[in-house]
């Protein structure tokens, strides 16, 4: 039974360990991830007309 009270601890470090894991990597994306990405490349869309409008003159 030495080996019983032995290998609990790692197992349950390693099944928490696993579960803060995996909840990290779930919030990293998720649905508000593509209204990031879409706002990011709305703004960058802005940017970047406002500087193609100055190169030409028409601002």
């Amino acid at each position: 039974m030495d080996y019983v009270s032995a290998l609990v601890p790692p197992v349950v470090m390693a099944v928490f360990f696993i579960g803060v894991i995996r909840v990290i990597v779930k919030t990293q994306g998720g649905a508000n991830k593509a209204k990031e990405d879409a706002a990011v490349d709305a703004a960058l869309a802005r940017v970047e007309g406002t500087r193609q409008a100055s190169a030409r003159g028409d601002v």
